[in-house]
């Protein structure tokens, strides 16, 4: 893709969201809410002091992480719906060693729990690879359903066998495994706040994806893989494990997106850790346009918008939901937009269209004529 095609497709994809944002305003004023007051309170309020700052980092750093191996995947030709589920599962891969081995030093810990976590996830992602290309299972089914076999587990070890033994001795039952050993913690980057090293965990990721989808051979043929199927194995490319490979990556990824959460921000495994981030991810990869260098602000720009979320409903009285509204406006708009820029025909016909809206008199005339 040239470089005037990119700016093109940008500023497709960026007319195509400013028109979501007018939608998602039309649907504020009919719940009786100021838009101006609600985009401004979003977009602004997070940003007003550091512990606003920091906090969208937090928030960003597991969308970052999810949105590169979504990014993986969807290049790959595969799409991974499942990011939720390989999440919880690197949470629980993530916790179980770091509490199986307190003893360790840290720089030995840390890392295992970490390398835990993203094995968890990469397995759980790897099942719905499998099942694509060696029995062509359609992967939504299969990663949407394995988000309810995750979130199933997740809740039976928390209510069970990883059950903080505290919480049985006061009887109050909270689904939550014991405490981390201080071993396992990421280190905070700014005292007093909740951020953590996983942000410049998961920028040296993006880094990393960037160099595998663009500079390397494997990644070449995962994109070419992605770009045709057809056309990748009558040039003797093996699409089927590519699948599997991306599927891994992607798993991996949105596993250690748990893991980074479980030893940077909670220190212990709870019910509801994932926060959606998994299905948010898929958002921040399509609107960073499945590119590292794309997901990366975007990631930081939807960390603002869950944590505008929050002051919206506190200070305007918006509900929290309507983030939601404003993601799935999104989601739609993207697709749209690259719908649209994958149909000649669409686009010749918008411009015939557009051409119509100028008066005959001062369209030019073929020729060059005046």
């Amino acid at each position: 893709m040239n470089k005037q095609k990119v700016v093109y497709s940008g500023v497709v994809i960026l007319a195509v969201a400013l028109i979501a944002a007018l939608l998602v305003a039309l649907v504020l004023y009919a719940i009786g809410a100021s838009p101006l007051a609600t985009y401004k309170t979003i977009l602004t309020g997070p940003l007003s002091d550091m512990f606003g700052v920091t906090e969208v980092l937090v928030r960003s750093v597991p969308l970052l992480l999810v949105g590169l191996g979504i990014a993986i995947s969807f290049r790959s030709g595969i799409l991974n719906i499942g990011a939720e589920g390989q999440i919880q599962m690197g949470v629980l891969a993530s916790t179980a060693v770091a509490l199986a081995l307190p003893g360790l030093p840290k720089g030995i810990l840390l890392p295992l729990a970490l390398m835990a976590g993203a094995l968890g996830g990469a397995l759980w992602g790897g099942i719905a690879g499998w099942l694509r290309a060696r029995l062509q299972v359609n992967e939504i089914l299969s990663t949407v359903m394995l988000n309810y076999i995750a979130a199933q587990v997740h809740t039976f070890l928390l209510r069970g066998p990883m059950l903080d033994p505290n919480e049985l001795e006061t009887g109050s039952g909270t689904p939550q495994s014991m405490r981390l050993p201080e071993a396992a913690f990421l280190d905070q980057i700014v005292p007093g706040t909740r951020l953590h090293t996983g942000l410049i965990l998961a920028l040296v990721a993006a880094v990393l994806v960037w160099i595998l989808l663009w500079k390397t051979t494997l990644g070449y043929r995962m994109r070419a893989a992605g770009a045709g199927a057809k056309a990748a194995r009558y040039a003797g490319i093996p699409v089927e494990r590519y699948l599997i490979v991306a599927m891994l990556l992607a798993g991996g990824f949105a596993g250690l997106a748990g893991a980074v959460e479980v030893t940077g921000v909670h220190h212990r495994a709870i019910e509801g850790i994932s926060s959606g981030y998994g299905f948010a991810g898929i958002v921040v990869a399509l609107f960073g346009m499945l590119h590292p260098g794309g997901i990366v602000p975007s990631s930081i720009f939807f960390g603002i918008l869950l944590i505008g979320a929050d002051m919206t409903q506190r200070s305007a009285g918006v509900p929290a939901n309507m983030v939601l509204v404003l993601q799935g406006v999104i989601i739609l708009s993207i697709v749209s937009a690259q719908s649209f820029l994958r149909n000649p025909y669409a686009q010749e016909r918008l411009l015939r269209w557009l051409e119509g809206l100028v008066p005959a008199a001062l369209r030019p005339k073929k020729g060059g004529q005046p």
